[in-house]
């Protein structure tokens, strides 16, 4: 079974394919698809269900796209479905990461969490939305080399480590996608075997 990501992501593509084995995992860079989707919903749901129905339209394939985020309590919810682009600039990790971190500079309310919803979106017009949480805290610093994001300022407590420091396959057993992505397979074995 082929499933076309709607991401040019490669951290999220990796956990894509690590989490979903079971399907033929493609990006849009390898069926040769180069769009750029306005990410200008205001929710998380509404920027992955408006990705996986463009890319779909586009190739024709099941397509799934993630929208995910950091949302900060003592930040009133921020970065939130700006996180890729908090600091200004889309993707830039490490300043979004600092800003993070700067604004935290006098919070004790550390607690955050990560959010992510998947959209999948079928040729036929049908589509759903499955979300999933990671609950931790912001750390002080920047800690570990793994993951991405803003993995390496999301303290889990519970590990006594960042996201970015625990390992790749725990990462894909805990988090926020791994949890909105067994639900997705879970939804899409329902669909597939009608």
């Amino acid at each position: 079974m082929k499933i076309i990501v709607a991401t040019k992501n490669a951290g999220k593509l990796r956990e894509f394919k690590a989490i979903l084995p079971e399907y033929e995992i493609l990006s849009m860079e390898d069926i040769g698809i180069d769009v750029d989707v306005d990410e200008d919903a205001d929710t998380f749901e509404g920027n992955a269900m408006k990705k996986a129905t463009e890319i779909m339209k586009v190739c024709g394939e099941i397509t799934i796209a993630d929208d995910s985020g950091l949302v900060v309590d003592a930040l009133n919810g921020e970065p939130g479905v700006y996180s890729a682009r908090y600091s200004g600039e889309h993707g830039n990790d490490t300043e979004n990461n600092l800003l993070v971190l700067k604004k935290m500079e006098n919070e004790t309310n550390r607690k955050a969490k990560f959010v992510s919803a998947v959209a999948a979106a079928f040729p036929d017009g049908s589509h759903f939305c499955v979300t999933g949480e990671f609950h931790g805290e912001i750390d002080y610093e920047m800690k570990g080399t793994g993951g991405f994001g803003y993995d390496c300022i999301f303290y889990l407590p519970e590990y006594g480590q960042t996201s970015a420091e625990i390992s790749a396959e725990k990462k894909n057993r805990i988090s926020h996608r791994a949890k909105a992505l067994q639900k997705l397979k879970i939804k899409l074995e329902e669909i597939l075997k009608d």
